[in-house]
């Protein structure tokens, strides 16, 4: 699938409706005081412009009210290391794995699954499944130091290691460049991801019509969103309010109207999905 993408908000009546009622609903929840959140951009996830911090999930993080996050740009590669030693109380936006699941209270938010990326050529015949991909052999692809999308994405990366295939970028931003000088020929990443980051950079905003997206049917779902540190300093009362925080704005139907404010719904299908099924008329979650 190449991406056509559209210039112009999403025009469909029931998103309409659907800001429209969450911008009425919207109240911040209550906080407990500051939590301290590294950052880093995140195409529009998270946007950092002039020290700036924005994206959709600075904006949903809005909700737990004025003054409850205090944000620290790092490279991206610091996250992890930083929520692991405990110096961060929120990792954000994370995928679920077991070796998180150890440090941390995961709250999804989105249902996530990294796609096939490649910037379309006339001459090359699709990738329909993960065996055609490794036969590919001429095919270099990139992928983002620290990302985990599960166990069947790690073996896929590992055989691609193996084949001497595999080229590792600090940041999504460098695997943008990558496609776009021929580095790399693919990578393996949530679409809206990359597509984030094409957006965010002038040099590369005019190579979005020509994004290809390519399911591997071997890549589950897996969940994403927001990981609570359990030794960051957080009193037990305080993990367990920020906690329910989360997961009242997880359930509200707020989530996925920040991706539709951003993204078509066809761009979103291949690769993320609402983590409970929404009712178009009113963006209310389905429970």
């Amino acid at each position: 699938m190449v991406w056509a993408w559209a210039r112009r908000p999403v025009g469909a009546l029931g998103c309409i409706l659907m800001l429209q009622q969450l911008a009425a609903q919207a109240a911040p929840l209550s906080c407990r005081g500051p939590l301290h959140v590294p950052i880093a951009a995140l195409g529009q996830s998270v946007t950092v412009q002039n020290g700036k911090v924005g994206g959709i999930y600075p904006d949903l993080l809005k909700y737990l009210g004025e003054g409850c996050v205090e944000y620290t740009v790092v490279p991206r590669a610091r996250l992890q290391q930083l929520f692991d030693v405990g110096k961060a109380d929120l990792l954000v936006p994370a995928t679920r794995t077991l070796a998180r699941d150890e440090i941390g209270v995961f709250v999804p938010m989105t249902l996530s699954r990294p796609v096939l990326i490649s910037l379309a050529t006339q001459d090359r015949a699709p990738v329909r499944n993960q065996a055609e991909l490794l036969e590919r052999r001429e095919m270099r692809v990139a992928v983002v130091r620290g990302f985990d999308f599960g166990p069947e994405y790690r073996q896929l990366v590992e055989a691609l290691a193996s084949q001497g295939r595999l080229v590792h970028a600090s940041d999504v931003a460098s695997v943008a460049r990558m496609l776009d000088e021929g580095i790399a020929e693919a990578t393996l990443m949530v679409g809206v991801t990359v597509l984030g980051t094409f957006q965010n950079d002038a040099k590369l905003r005019g190579l979005i019509p020509r994004l290809r997206s390519e399911p591997l049917p071997e890549l589950p779902w897996v969940e994403s969103g927001i990981y609570v540190s359990r030794h960051s300093g957080l009193s037990d009362k305080q993990l367990l309010a920020v906690v329910d925080q989360l997961e009242a704005l997880s359930r509200s139907g707020r989530v996925w109207a920040a991706f539709l404010k951003r993204f078509p719904p066809a761009v979103l299908a291949d690769s993320t999905r609402p983590r409970f099924p929404v009712r178009e008329e009113t963006g209310d979650a389905q429970r």
